[in-house]
């Protein structure tokens, strides 16, 4: 269940402007989050992504509610959260519609496979989460979607990836 909670008055909000450059001095790991859809293997760079629980082990990610990726998770029920390595810049890059890549595309340029779900997971992830959809919750502009981790793969090591400044780099 959600709950609103309304203590105050409603806030004359920042400007969004100045809200992303604040948010902007924000460091995020980076991951790309995957599916399958009736298209075919689907995905998308984010970094709002937080562990929610380890009993059950449940994650969450924060995603446009425009967007087609979203889309293909509600009508699959599934999805993976896969965390990048520094090296690989060029697939956050990909992931977020930077490089001009579509669809299956994407799936070329990196190794891919599958755990319990049958969503596509990164080989070279630093960690991945292998995910069933057990909850959406819209917020704003974008949805809030939970789901129950349902396998685990990735390599475990290495220097992360990271947004900040409005630019990728490594931790």
């Amino acid at each position: 269940m959600t709950k609103t909670v309304h203590p105050l008055p409603p806030l004359d909000h920042p400007d969004a402007h100045v809200f992303r450059d604040a948010m902007a001095q924000v460091a995020s790991a980076v991951h790309v989050v995957t599916t399958v859809g009736p298209g075919g293997r689907i995905g998308l760079t984010a970094t709002a992504v937080a562990s929610v629980s380890d009993s059950p082990p449940t994650v969450l990610v924060c995603i446009a509610r425009g967007s087609r990726t979203l889309a293909a998770i509600e009508e699959s029920g599934t999805f993976c959260v896969n965390t990048l390595p520094e090296q690989l810049v060029d697939l956050a890059e990909i992931f977020a519609s930077r490089r001009g890549v579509e669809g299956e595309a994407r799936f070329e340029t990196a190794r891919w496979g599958t755990l319990a779900t049958g969503s596509p997971v990164l080989l070279h992830a630093i960690s991945a989460f292998d995910c069933r959809l057990v909850a959406t919750h819209d917020a704003a502009s974008h949805r809030i979607v939970i789901g129950e981790v349902a396998g685990l793969g990735g390599a475990g090591r290495g220097a992360g990836l990271i947004y900040r400044h409005r630019r990728f780099s490594a931790v």
